[in-house]
């Protein structure tokens, strides 16, 4: 069996095929996101990573199986692969660890800008002992978790120790929220959260849809000098709406993991303003992250060899390639 991984690497330090301990049996192969098409001999299951999967190379293919290793299946399509009888799956960032990973850098992201950590470490480096930035603390702060999946209640789990008030905004309120949170309303309900907090994390799920859903509208929505974090999809904002509101003074702070494209141009006016945060989309990258979403990834792809049904499809073809 072979498996095809759209990506030369995980990281710098891991390589796919340290997953061969828990692939027995798999030959595995990987490539550039942008050369899967020339890959795709013998190939019995694609793991995208950052590959698009689309109708051509679907249609090239023999493979039965698309398994992203992680939640994002953005760049799939997935209704032509049931056409074809491909089964497509994925890894819930609660059952994989990415959830725990990508919450704890959108905490980095928050208290780093609370505190204005890039402030203070110039003013240390530049001898402004007199001039000390004046930091604000979670203690008592509001802070709106948009988006309260897995990644929403790892985040809520993880600021509720630092005495913050928490609220949650989610496309399905019915569903409510952890303990942690006290308040969940639905999209509709997100000004009026948004005029409150004094940061927002966004976490949600990009569908497409909701592309910018993050624009002016939201922005001018929120408190002045209000800060915000976005450790979910870029497409969810409007970077040119978020640069705007940080050159107003309407927001205090942007900390960015994900951006509209990627690689995400380090020169643009958005990565380069004083008040921003960014970091290369590294919240899942962690070995944690690597090590179990790796073991569940690899049983599930397990399950479909031997002709079961894999956890966490999001598709039912009629027949099986």
């Amino acid at each position: 069996m072979r498996a095809l991984f759209g990506g030369e690497r995980y990281t710098a330090e891991l390589a796919w095929t340290d997953l061969a301990a828990v692939l027995p049996g798999w030959e595995i192969i990987a490539c550039p996101p942008d050369q899967v098409s020339r890959h795709l001999d013998g190939v019995d299951a694609i793991c995208p990573v950052g590959a698009r999967i689309d109708g051509a190379v679907l249609e090239a293919g023999t493979f039965g199986l698309v398994h992203q290793f992680g939640v994002g299946l953005e760049k799939v399509d997935v209704a032509r692969a049931t056409e074809l009888g491909v089964l497509v799956a994925r890894v819930p960032g609660d059952a994989g660890g990415n959830a725990d990973s990508v919450a704890e850098i959108a905490v980095l992201h928050l208290l780093a800008l609370s505190r204005r950590l890039e402030e203070a470490r110039a003013a240390l480096q530049e001898g402004r002992w007199t001039a000390r930035p004046t930091g604000s603390s979670l203690q008592d702060a509001t802070v709106a978790i948009v988006g309260l999946g897995a990644i929403g209640v790892a985040v809520a789990r993880r600021l509720a120790p630092f005495g913050s008030r928490l609220l949650g905004v989610r496309a399905h309120p019915g569903l409510g929220g952890p303990a942690e949170v006290e308040q969940v309303t639905g999209p509709d309900g997100l000004p009026g959260v948004l005029a409150i907090a004094d940061a927002v994390i966004c976490c949600a799920m990009f569908t497409g849809s909701n592309a910018g859903m993050f624009g002016t509208a939201a922005f001018s929505a929120m408190r002045p000098g209000a800060l915000f974090v976005n450790v979910a999809r870029g497409g969810l904002v409007d970077e040119g709406a978020l640069l705007a509101a940080l050159e107003s003074g309407q927001l205090g702070g942007a900390g960015l993991d994900v951006y509209a494209s990627e690689p995400a141009d380090p020169s643009s006016a958005l990565l380069r303003h004083p008040l921003v945060l960014a970091t290369p989309h590294v919240g899942g990258l962690t070995g944690y992250m690597f090590r179990r979403t790796g073991q569940v990834f690899a049983a599930n792809v397990q399950r479909w060899a031997r002709g079961e049904s894999p956890n966490w499809a999001v598709n039912s073809p009629a027949f099986r390639r």
